[in-house]
């Protein structure tokens, strides 16, 4: 059934909140959710339920703001959510190989420090998949933050506030909701009230900025899947740490300092012949 979404700005922007607050709110539903330690098997396990229930929940609340709408140009709910299958392998591929060319220079670090051998290692992988933090941070977190903070409140900002604009507004409900974790660190006693503060700015800050990359992607692919594994590789690599270059000698130091700015460069060059939407066969959304 094809939809529209018509809300009010005010409206989009609640409802946006709301999603937020669900999501990270399901995360604390559990007892002892806050005292125990986010990377303890059973809180990742029970996370896991709460993420997984709550991408169920969303998106039928999502289409009951909707309108139906029944002329040529109209899109189905799924294919504002981003799942459809025309241009599907290129979304799969193309804005990961983007990623990759501006992480450059961490992944010329890996190979330098002999970190990407370990991916040709059969025993890397079966040791990876049976891990609960490693299939959080590349798999369960990715999929449900993609899918709930870009997928689901796209859909509503788009129509009030224009593609580029929201491009900008949704990251922030993203950022904002990575603050919570100012709140296990100083429950859980590993970090000071204050230095808990400066690390979740942070956090704050770098979420956001990637929440506008990956909305980015999101509205120009119109295909969930170029965010969600852009969202897996970045978990993977972490933030880039520049002073690891510092720590090689020349020459090695200044092929290091190359890869980084040449990936910059070329990403800068590449981000927008790479996400034409022509190439996805998008036209639900257009940015």
């Amino acid at each position: 059934m094809a939809v529209v979404f018509a809300l009010e700005s005010w409206q989009a922007v609640l409802l946006c909140l709301l999603f937020a607050l669900i999501y990270v709110g399901s995360l604390y539903v559990w007892a002892d959710s806050v005292n125990k330690n986010r990377d303890h098997p059973k809180t990742i396990k029970r996370r896991f339920a709460s993420v997984g229930i709550i991408s169920l929940i969303v998106p039928p609340i999502l289409w009951s703001f909707s309108k139906t709408d029944e002329s040529v140009n109209a899109h189905s709910i799924f294919e504002f959510l981003g799942i459809r299958f025309s241009g599907l392998i290129q979304a799969l591929i193309l804005p990961l190989v983007l990623t990759m060319i501006l992480f450059l220079g961490p992944l010329a670090l890996h190979y330098t420090a002999g970190v990407c051998r370990l991916y040709l290692e059969p025993k890397y992988w079966a040791n990876s998949f049976s891990n609960l933090m490693w299939i959080r941070n590349r798999l369960v977190a990715p999929f449900s933050e993609e899918f709930i903070f870009r997928a689901c409140m796209l859909p509503l900002l788009v129509p009030v506030f224009g593609a580029n604009l929201s491009v900008f507004i949704c990251p922030i409900f993203f950022g904002v909701a990575h603050f919570h974790h100012m709140i296990e660190k100083v429950v859980n006693g590993q970090q000071e009230v204050k230095e808990a503060f400066k690390t979740s700015s942070f956090q704050l800050c770098y979420t956001t900025v990637f929440g506008a990359y990956s909305a980015f992607l999101f509205l120009r692919t119109g295909h969930v899947m170029a965010p969600i594994i852009a969202h897996a590789f970045c978990n993977h690599m972490g933030f880039p740490v520049f002073a690891e270059v510092m720590g090689y000698q020349q020459p090695t130091r200044t092929k290091l300092i190359a890869a980084f700015v040449i990936g910059l460069v070329a990403w800068l060059f590449l981000l927008f012949p790479m996400t034409s939407p022509y190439l996805y066969g998008n036209t639900v959304y257009h940015v």
